[in-house]
């Protein structure tokens, strides 16, 4: 008798089909170029439900969507949460479903756990199925199973577009100048200077005493005239850049902070503008560590039985902040003689060979990271700086 009583308690406390024991539904994106695959789940052990839509179709999600719902008895008002890898597609379908009220999470790509085998298969039906599965997980409290993507406002995301246009022109003016110097020294001419080329093509003489081929001409006159534009179009956006610090300055956004960092010496507009755009503008850090880790100059070390080893640090955050923060370091190393950091930098590392010196730069950039992060929160300058 008490076995019986036992096994209908089992079959009352089983969910039937249809009662809305758990509302919520889950769905992933597995984002491709032509096709987005979705899957939608309610939790685990139940078979996923699959589909593909074309590429930007928002239409189509919402109806899919709303499909889910009704294939696995869910209300119409039953939450969904969803999560997709952040790439080429940006920020837009992540604001379009908090816009339809679903609960997205952009995950790090990079951060997505996969099998160390040689060879292992891998397909958009496979990720949407990993995806869905580390989607309950984080759900159910696991927060290190990925890392989240913290998504900027439209208006900060827009902002960055200056200093990273900025940057793509510096990087093509450079391309053009090693052209025409490659080009130059086939012939057996030598170009010296990393600053702007000015060339009288017909002045130039080649190995043998000869001018300057017709064809060859053709290539520098061309990339000379590239190279003119680009620094046109690089003149303009500085100029551009200068207007926001003058029209801007009593904002309260982020041109208070741009101008806080320009005011230590050694620190210019264009490393200040990087810095607060891509970092100290619009992320709320509270910790050290943080600011580290989301840099990527936190140390990897390895250690498995009697081996232990660093492995240098992760590169794991934004290459655009971690460059601009080791430039400044080098900058910070000269123009701060006095900075404690600077006097740090040299006692341990200025008298060792060239790779010590390197590993003792990141270090620096890491700490003055730190130091500027601390100098804009709380407005204290770090000890030993020269401020302008």
């Amino acid at each position: 008798m008490a076995a019986a009583t036992q096994t209908d308690l089992h079959v009352a406390r089983k969910p039937v089909l249809g009662q809305n024991v758990d509302r919520r539904l889950f769905l992933a994106f597995e984002l491709g170029r032509k096709h987005w695959k979705l899957g939608f789940t309610t939790g685990f052990g139940q078979k996923a439900r699959e589909r593909s839509v074309l590429g930007g179709d928002l239409e189509r999600v919402g109806q899919e969507i709303a499909a889910a719902k009704k294939r696995f008895r869910l209300g119409e008002d039953a939450a969904v949460r969803s999560c997709h890898e952040a790439g080429r597609e940006g920020f837009f379908l992540h604001r379009f479903l908090l816009q339809i009220g679903v609960d997205n999470t952009v995950v790090d790509s990079s951060s997505i756990e996969v099998k160390r085998r040689a060879r292992r298969a891998k397909t958009d039906r496979l990720d949407v199925h990993k995806l869905l599965t580390m989607l309950l997980r984080y759900d159910g409290g696991e927060k290190k199973v990925w890392s989240v993507v913290h998504v900027p406002s439209t208006d900060e995301e827009d902002r960055r577009h200056l200093n990273r246009d900025l940057a793509t022109l510096k990087g093509h003016r450079t391309s053009e100048l090693n052209r025409i110097k490659g080009l130059l020294l086939s012939q057996g001419v030598y170009l010296s200077g990393r600053g702007k080329v000015h060339l009288e093509l017909d002045r130039i003489v080649l190995w043998d005493g000869s001018g300057v081929p017709k064809g060859l001409r053709g290539r520098i006159q061309g990339a000379l005239e590239r190279l003119e534009l680009i620094e046109r179009q690089i003149r303009q956006l500085e100029t551009q850049r200068k207007e926001q610090l003058l029209s801007e300055a009593s904002s309260g956004f982020d041109v208070p902070k741009i101008q806080a960092l320009i005011r230590l010496k050694g620190i210019g507009p264009g490393s200040s503008f990087v810095l607060v755009r891509e970092f100290f503008g619009w992320r709320q850090f509270r910790n050290r560590r943080e600011v580290a880790a989301l840099a990527g100059l936190t140390p990897t070390p390895y250690q498995s039985g009697e081996s232990a080893r660093e492995r240098g640090i992760s590169k794991s955050g934004s290459a655009r902040v971690r460059t601009s923060a080791i430039e400044l370091a080098w900058l910070w190393v000269r123009w701060q003689p006095q900075s404690p950091l600077t006097l740090w930098f040299h006692r341990r590392f200025a008298g060792g060979s060239k790779r010590q010196r390197k590993i003792g730069i990141v270090a620096t950039a890491r700490k003055l990271l730190i130091e500027l992060w601390r100098y804009l929160e709380t407005g204290e300058v770090p000890k030993g700086a020269i401020v302008a």
